[in-house]
């Protein structure tokens, strides 16, 4: 049984970037975080772009990351649930993480209540309107022939190129993340389309880069998780409310509209 009851949310690790120093000081951190949970922690869910870049070939998997690799198999024996997401970084995870760690592999959005809260979670990539561009990439990159394809490639090749696209990225580029008018922060449009449908207390995502907390009305709350290059941002749940916390720097508001 796992030792605690609260649940933990964090996205956006990007381990591997910027660079080896900056991600080796960023997995020490990492495991200070999941050292200060694991009591009472029931489940943690990583909402995607663990790491700057991933792919499971048949035989291989990126080395690196064996002290955070090490802490959640530590972390899954005591019972503790945990759930990883595909993010636009690591969205090629297989069945590795499932056989190592028993972990449960989430392709897309989950739903789920806890103590009479209902939940939606989301990396938050490819969701709401524009970015078209991105949208049919996600589609291939997604595709099996794609995948197929990419793991023909010597992993020294395959993971440098993959490195070198990563190095697009905002982290990577070291791009600061602004809050946006209330029409532009497009994961803010899509939740408010989502519980014109069906009824959200939390719609929680990564992707964003920024730690926001914002009241869409009728009781629901946008939760961004931020990102652990810059903020060491974190969410966790009592069974009453979602705190949006930071680790290891003085307490801030969340950013709101």
């Amino acid at each position: 049984m796992p030792p605690g009851n609260k649940l933990y949310f964090a996205s956006d690790f990007h381990l591997g970037a910027v660079s080896y120093a900056s991600s080796r000081e960023r997995e020490d951190r990492i495991i200070r975080w999941l050292d200060m949970i694991k009591d009472d922690a029931a489940e943690i869910y990583l909402l995607g772009d663990i790491f700057d870049f991933w792919f499971e070939y048949k035989t291989v998997v990126p080395k690196g990351y064996i002290r955070f690799l090490g802490k959640l198999a530590q972390l899954a024996d005591t019972g503790i649930k945990l759930y990883f997401f595909k993010g636009n970084h690591d969205m090629w995870m297989f069945d590795y993480f499932e056989k190592e760690l028993g972990v449960t592999i989430i392709p897309n959005e989950l739903i789920f209540e806890r103590d009479g809260k209902k939940f939606y979670l989301h990396h938050g990539d490819g969701l709401g309107p524009g970015d078209g561009k991105y949208k049919i990439l996600k589609k291939i990159f997604r595709s099996k022939i794609c995948q197929w394809l990419f793991a023909r490639i010597h992993p020294n090749l395959g993971v440098g190129i993959a490195n070198m696209w990563s190095r697009q990225s905002r982290i990577e580029g070291g791009r600061n993340e602004h809050l946006r008018t209330h029409q532009h922060e497009w994961l803010v449009s899509y939740s408010k389309d989502v519980i014109k449908t069906t009824y959200y207390d939390y719609l929680i995502y990564g992707h964003r880069h920024l730690p926001l907390d914002i009241d869409l009305g009728g009781g629901s709350r946008y939760i961004n998780l931020g990102e652990w290059v810059n903020y060491n941002t974190y969410a966790v749940f009592d069974g009453s409310n979602v705190e949006l916390k930071y680790f290891e720097k003085t307490e801030e508001s969340a950013t709101s509209l």
